[in-house]
């Protein structure tokens, strides 16, 4: 976009040059010259409001596999690429306001950005929550609650804020491995042994 502003405003002073060759300045060159700098204005405008109350939420998926002895297990984490990780926001009311997903780079990174007004409504980043929603890796697709990934993240303390950019980076999200999966306990049928 600013090539194309650039090659607009480099015609206009060559159009200048000829007249300015030729005699007197009209009005027409008077013209293109306010003309070229409306327009610079109102991109660099239109430029510096995109860039306005933005949040961005980033962190990663890992892969960590019980099955390997504690120092394996503990330092041998792997990142996840694919994975589905969403950011939901809720309004006062309780209602969802705002959701997004992004799927994890080879890194296992993702990284979200979403603006801080939704149809004319300020959204409250204490009312947004992480979570992760699958992986594509068969080997490692078990959801665990390891930093909340399982049950969800309020977003509570920014990393950085700068102008109107606020920053949330994540501590990482695990999935482990079917054979660390705890069979779930808490719900009975009502037989006893």
């Amino acid at each position: 976009m600013h090539l194309h502003i650039l090659s607009f405003l480099q015609d206009i002073l060559r159009h200048i040059q000829r007249e300015r060759r030729g005699g007197e300045m009209g009005s027409f060159s008077l013209t293109l010259v306010a003309a070229a700098l409306l327009l610079v204005v109102c991109t660099n405008l239109a430029v510096a409001w995109e860039g306005t109350g933005v949040i961005h939420v980033g962190g990663k998926v890992m892969c960590q596999d019980c099955t390997k002895g504690y120092h394996d297990w503990v330092n041998g984490d792997r990142p996840i690429k694919g994975c589905k990780v969403s950011l939901t926001c809720m309004d006062e009311r309780r209602r969802v306001m705002y959701y997004e997903s992004d799927i994890t780079d080879e890194e296992g990174q993702f990284d979200m950005t979403v603006t801080k007004y939704i149809n004319g409504k300020e959204l409250k980043e204490k009312l947004c929550s992480v979570r992760l929603v699958s992986s594509p890796d068969q080997t490692c697709n078990i959801l665990t609650d390891f930093a909340g990934g399982k049950s969800g993240v309020k977003l509570r303390r920014p990393t950085l804020i700068y102008r109107d950019m606020v920053k949330y980076m994540l501590q990482p999200f695990y999935f482990t491995t079917p054979m660390c999966e705890e069979p779930d306990t808490s719900q009975s049928d009502g037989t006893h042994y």
